[in-house]
């Protein structure tokens, strides 16, 4: 019997980042207004066809377009179920909830998944944005928690009153009893 030699194992070239994602609308201006206040974005081009936005060092993150045959959404149909964008604290979600809540743009849905607390907000079209906070410091700890069994039990997580936590959070709650998960006792 001969024996062969280890084929080194080459993995394929993987993305970077993800740049950008690109919404159609039938309601060009509605859904500029929207991601632009929700995302604190600036536009960084337009015209009566096509808008580039962007909230951070990206050109653009966020490209909206409204082309002659797009038909009005449809609802609870397949495709793209949300995009999430993730805030560095506790405060700055507290603090972003506050001001669209203030500009008229309340939460459909505030979730604590385990690994991210979230709220959920539906632009003109349906399409859902999720801005969440990490739970986890680290990458490698957020995905053991989704190898846990408490994870595996509550997949989705449970809902959360976000009003009650702002104000939790504004009378000096510590974060991490605000953000914990009601399933963690749940992982032995």
């Amino acid at each position: 019997m001969t024996e062969t030699a280890a084929r080194p194992v080459v993995r394929a070239p993987r993305p970077d980042r993800l740049a950008h994602v690109v919404l159609r609308t039938r309601h060009l201006t509605p859904m500029v207004d929207w991601w632009r206040e929700v995302l604190q974005a600036e536009v960084v081009f337009r015209n009566d066809f096509i808008a580039f936005l962007t909230f951070d060092e990206e050109h653009h993150r966020i490209a909206i377009v409204q082309p002659p045959e797009v038909g009005e959404p449809v609802v609870a149909g397949s495709g793209l179920d949300h995009i999430a964008f993730t805030y560095a604290t506790l405060g700055d979600l507290v603090a972003t909830y506050e001001r669209l809540l203030a500009a008229g743009v309340p939460p459909t849905w505030v979730v604590n998944h385990g690994p991210t607390l979230s709220a959920y907000y539906s632009d003109p079209d349906g399409n859902q944005a999720e801005l969440q906070i990490d739970r986890f410091a680290t990458n490698e700890e957020a995905t053991a928690f989704l190898a846990s069994p408490a994870f595996a039990r509550h997949p989705v997580g449970h809902r959360v009153d976000l009003a009650d936590l702002a104000r939790r959070y504004h009378e000096g709650e510590d974060p991490a009893v605000l953000t914990a998960y009601k399933y963690d006792h749940e992982n032995r």
